[in-house]
């Protein structure tokens, strides 16, 4: 199983990137997934989550409202829209996915629930 994350890049305060997420060895119809980050000499923290239905999200409050994630199935793939950026977005960005169980939204902020992992794609915020 692999997960590969891309989009990542340099971009100024109040811009937007779009990150991709694309998956081989594995059928993300099966699966929650989600968006983690890791800033410099932070511990990782959890972003945005969608269920396997792709009808429920959760956001963490810091990109509630600036971040929208979306998955295409028949692609394999999910993506993570970031507006309005800020400085404090800096951090390497890695998608996840956990196998599909009972939607819980503070279990999916939970990394330790979660099954593969993405190698990460760097988001540096310039202000």
């Amino acid at each position: 199983v692999q997960l590969q994350a891309s989009g990542g890049g340099l971009v100024q305060a109040g811009g937007s990137l779009r990150l991709s997420c694309a998956g081989s060895g594995i059928s993300f119809s099966g699966y929650h997934m989600a968006w983690f980050r890791q800033a410099p000499g932070k511990e990782r923290e959890f972003v945005a989550a969608v269920i396997w239905s792709g009808d429920r999200t959760a956001y963490a409050k810091s990109v509630k409202g600036r971040f929208i994630i979306s998955r295409d199935d028949a692609k394999n793939m999910v993506a993570l829209q970031m507006n309005s950026l800020k400085p404090e977005d800096t951090a390497v960005y890695y998608c996840a996915a956990r196998q599909m169980s009972v939607w819980n939204e503070n279990r999916m902020k939970n990394q330790n629930l979660y099954n593969y992992w993405g190698q990460g794609t760097l988001v540096t915020v310039s202000s």
